[in-house]
């Protein structure tokens, strides 16, 4: 009775102690919950608290005047929204062409949240931070998801082998053994994880790059609609729960304002297609998982087709119709499981029976494609996303090149926006594949994608800024929740335990010996080391290694997070600096506001005429009807390729050809000026986006490599300084520099030089009166898009539709173009020379063509020196450019009879090269092909070899 009572009191005593210890393990996790929500929150708003409420950067704009437009008329007429205000004179039907899912979250919460209180330009900055910290919650939620022990009971071979047998992982074995359970039913170490997800998904700056104040930029929404996607389709895969998959529905939702926020909405459909189907591949496919993935599909669907800008893409783009074969293919599997039940069928009849369904909806697909490619259904791959799956880093296309956020990501910039994630974040995956479950290896789907296309293009380290937090805050969380019970003595066994297994009666032992399998004695030894180590470890002398490595990765992950949060407040400060806006110092020292570009952009709002038109490159279109409410010619929407082209031609053309362009579509240029990324400096980009169209541009030039700095000091080329660009850049800050005054006038210079504003002089007023006169509207009224005034037609007639590698639709090619426009990339110094070798033959037309006397055929080839000429003509030989070899023939004869350092020339390498037409040519120039070389070869030697 007494011994009762003893352990009675001892059972309290622990209850008591446990409990308390509960209360403690609550109060940190809440103290941590709110440290970093807090930070997140304030993180995010420093370009707020030192600039004011101010729209950030270019596209940001625009998103703010749809906003505005959205408030002040409502949906209807937002929805039929023809601003000819942008893309002069086209102008551009902005309610189908927007992604419009923050500006109605915006005018939501103007209306119905904050009213009166709060302007709206101040809820457009403030929205970033908001929805930055909403995101924060989500990730927080899916990490949670992802460590509760009923999704991460097992391995990824364990799971991949049986579904190799064909056999069908359980629920229970798929739950972990090992958890505890704290209060409200929260298990530890899944709170952990979340926590410190949230920890790390609150500052990371690859995600406070899209979620700075001010930064009023559809990802600040969508990577929220994202998680909120995942977390809850990631919910309704919860096993042991009956009607989890009706969240399917609300994921479908989800992915509908996703779909509305951010063209990114096809990067979330895919990675939970491919989730669903990687399911089905680890043997894991089921009824609710069916029904899961149905609904999300079927309800997301419907809804995302209501888009106007979304359409009817997702069953005809070749980029959502992978999720769409998913979808069919779950029919297809659900039916042959249906089947299986009802007939009672072994493994083998049902494989047959699936390969007969799946052979005749094979067929059937087959059929359907080749019934409806020819017709056009099937929508092209975008630039964009053909970029991520090409060898190089480059698509094809100069405007889409041009943009600095699609180039490949290198890991200084994965450093940069990730920082101790980078090695965090694998030891966390590591850790998923030991702890593999439904919802966990969306994890596994969801990194490997996230770093390929990352990659690929710098601007989705965004999307890897989820999973990376995700998988660190896993990482951290296991290991901080170990080491806290390690340090407490949760878990260890009591060493009475060996005693009392040992002394088991023998009949037991021999009942376990006749029932255990042969696959239990062929791991026997793995149990037997598994066993020791544990015995091992629960020692005195084990406890105390324990607890030493435990306080050593502790005190080491603190180190790490102070310095990683160090990092990301000081990268913060730099991500929040507004662009618009810029920061300088005079030479006293004291720092300064460069406010140059907002005071140009209200000049022209108060200085000029409502209907004034405003020339300027097209990435500062945005901004210039956001603030200045003037018409444009083009801005960052980027959707018609030959339009920017005749910008470019217009601002890299010579003067007077730039001056006739811009005569009958503009009233003022703007430049960009000041040194560092003005106009000037991106102008070589301009250059081959308009050759891109306009072949004439940059004749046998396809990069346009003649046009820019021929040297560190910023000397210009000849095509760059006879440029209307320049001219105007330039306009008397250069000796010898002054734009033509019958042509222009200079209105306007910023304070600091930043921005120039130029009056054209001779504008045709016929051309914009006939602009206005000739818009034709369709049945609706509201479609009217504009035209080409007539006295463009001379120019317009000499452009060639730029042709996309991917859009197969049109049927038409551009081959020729693009090899050379490839080669080009890879080989610069080729280019460059190319180029100027090009400029010298325009330079020289005017001359008599150049003879060759035997005398100096006799000089040229009897000089045997490695020189660039030799260097250039081997390139132009063995890469097979005829044209580039008669175009210099034709300016130089005597290339023909160049010789290298080892005595061969133009004629050994393209007998070596076996090129025939090469040959040809060099032989109608005389040069012999029976010569000796250094080693005593002729060309005809080397065919022979």
């Amino acid at each position: 009775m007494a011994e009762k009572k003893k352990k009675s009191a001892a059972t309290s005593s622990s209850g008591a102690s446990d409990s308390l210890l509960n209360m403690v393990w609550f109060g940190a996790v809440a103290y941590a919950l709110f440290l970093f929500l807090v930070n997140a929150y304030v993180i995010r708003l420093q370009a707020i608290e030192e600039y004011g409420p101010v729209i950030h950067e270019f596209d940001p704009y625009f998103n703010w005047r749809a906003t505005q437009y959205l408030y002040e008329n409502g949906y209807k007429k937002f929805f039929t929204w023809f601003d000819h205000k942008v893309w002069y004179p086209l102008g551009r039907p902005v309610g189908t062409t927007i992604y419009p899912g923050m500006q109605f979250t915006a005018v939501f919460l103007k209306n119905y949240v904050f009213g009166e209180s709060m302007t709206l330009n101040d809820i457009c900055c403030y929205i970033p931070a908001w929805f930055g910290v909403l995101a924060t919650i989500l990730v927080g939620c899916i990490a949670y998801e992802t460590s509760l022990s009923v999704n991460s009971g097992g391995t990824l071979i364990g799971v991949a082998v049986d579904a190799l047998k064909g056999q069908y992982t359980k629920s229970e074995d798929m739950t972990a053994k090992s958890v505890t359970r704290r209060l409200f039913g929260y298990e530890s170490p899944a709170v952990e994880c979340a926590i410190f997800a949230m920890g790390f998904m609150g500052i990371v700056p690859a995600h406070l790059m899209r979620s700075v104040g001010g930064g009023y930029d559809n990802e600040s929404v969508a990577v929220t609609a994202m998680t909120l996607t995942f977390y809850l389709w990631l919910r309704s895969l919860r096993n042991g729960e009956k009607y989890n998959y009706l969240l399917g529905i609300l994921a479908g939702v989800a992915y509908f304002y996703m779909a509305a926020a951010w063209g990114g909405y096809i990067f979330v459909l895919n990675m939970v297609g491919a989730h669903a189907a990687f399911l089905v591949l680890m043997g894991r496919f089921t009824s609710s998982v069916y029904l899961s993935y149905t609904l999300f599909y079927a309800v997301g669907t419907l809804l995302a087709i209501q888009i106007p800008v979304v359409g009817w893409s997702p069953l005809k783009s070749l980029e959502q119709l992978p999720a769409c074969a998913v979808f069919v293919g779950y029919q297809l599997l659900h039916y042959c499981e249906v089947m299986k039940k009802k007939n009672k069928w072994g493994r083998k009849e049902a494989w047959k029976f699936r390969i007969r369904v799946f052979g005749i909806a094979a067929v059937l697909g087959t059929m359907f494609i080749l019934a409806v490619t020819p017709k056009g259904y099937f929508g092209p791959i975008s630039s964009r996303v053909r970029g991520l799956f090409v060898p190089h880093t480059k698509t094809g296309n100069p405007l889409v090149d041009s943009v600095a956020e699609h180039q490949a990501a290198s890991q200084q910039a994965y450093w940069q926006y990730l920082h101790m994630l980078c090695f965090m974040a694998p030891i966390g995956f590591f850790m998923v594949l030991f702890r593999f479950g439904d919802s966990s290896c969306f994890l596994f789907v969801y990194a490997t994608a996230a770093y390929f296309f990352s990659h690929k293009m710098v601007r989705l380290i965004l999307l890897a800024a989820p999973i990376s937090s995700c998988l660190g805050g896993i990482a951290v969380g296991r290991i901080v929740s170990w080491s806290t019970s390690v340090l407490l003595g949760e878990g260890d066994e009591p060493l009475e335990t060996k005693d009392t297994n040992d002394a088991k009666p023998k009949q037991e032992g021999k009942k376990k010996k006749k029932s255990s399998s042969s696959s239990n004695e062929s791991m026997a030894g793995f149990k037997a080391i598994s066993n020791g180590f544990s015995e091992a470890s629960n020692s005195y002398e084990g406890k105390i290694v324990k607890s030493i490595a435990a306080v050593v990765m502790c005190a080491s992950l603190y180190m790490q997070a102070t310095t990683f949060s160090t990092y990301c407040w000081r990268i913060s400060a730099s991500l929040s600096n507004p662009s618009i806006i810029l920061k300088g110092r005079t030479h006293d020292g004291n720092i300064i506001k460069v406010d140059d570009y907002r005071e140009a952009y209200w000049w022209l709002r108060d200085n000029t005429p409502d209907d004034a038109r405003i020339m300027a490159w097209w990435d500062y279109g945005y901004q210039i009807t956001g603030i200045s409410n003037r018409t444009t010619i083009a801005d960052g929407n980027t959707w018609n390729h030959e339009h920017i082209a005749l910008l470019g031609k217009a601002l890299t053309g010579s003067v007077e050809e730039g001056y006739q362009i811009a005569r009958h579509l503009a009233d003022y240029v703007l430049i960009w000026g000041g040194g560092g990324g003005d106009d000037l400096a991106k102008s070589p980009h301009l250059a081959r986006i308009a050759n891109s169209v306009y072949r004439d541009h940059c004749p046998g030039d396809v990069t346009c490599r003649a046009f820019g700095f021929v040297d560190r000091q910023g000397t210009p080329s000849p095509m760059m300084e006879r440029s209307f660009l320049y001219n105007l850049h330039s306009h008397k800050l250069k000796p010898g520099v002054e734009a033509d005054p019958t042509k222009f006038k200079e209105v306007y210079r910023t304070k600091y030089g930043k921005v120039r504003i130029f009056k054209l002089l001779g504008v045709s007023s016929k051309s914009k009166a006939w602009v206005e006169e000739n818009r034709e509207c369709d049945a609706g009224g509201w479609f009217c898009p504009g035209k080409y005034p007539p006295g463009l037609k001379e120019i317009l007639d000499k452009k060639k539709d730029f042709a996309q590698l991917e859009d197969f639709n049109r049927g038409t090619k551009d081959d020729e173009y693009q090899k050379e426009y490839f080669e080009n990339l890879n080989n610069p110094e080729l280019a460059k020379q190319r180029a100027r070798m090009n400029e010298k033959r325009e330079e020289e037309t005017q001359k008599p063509k150049k003879t060759l006397s035997d005398e100096e055929k006799i000089e040229i080839y009897s000089t045997w020196e490695d020189t660039a000429d030799t260097t250039l003509m081997w390139q132009i030989v063995t890469t097979n450019a005829i044209d580039d070899l008669k175009r210099w023939l034709d300016q130089d004869p005597g290339a023909a009879w160049l010789r290298s350092a080892d005595g061969r020339g133009p004629m050994w390498w393209a007998f070596e090269s076996k090129n025939q037409d090469i040959v040809s040519i060099l032989m109608t120039a005389g040069v012999p092909h029976t010569d000796k070389d250094k080693n005593g070869l002729s060309p005809v030697d080397l065919l022979k070899e």
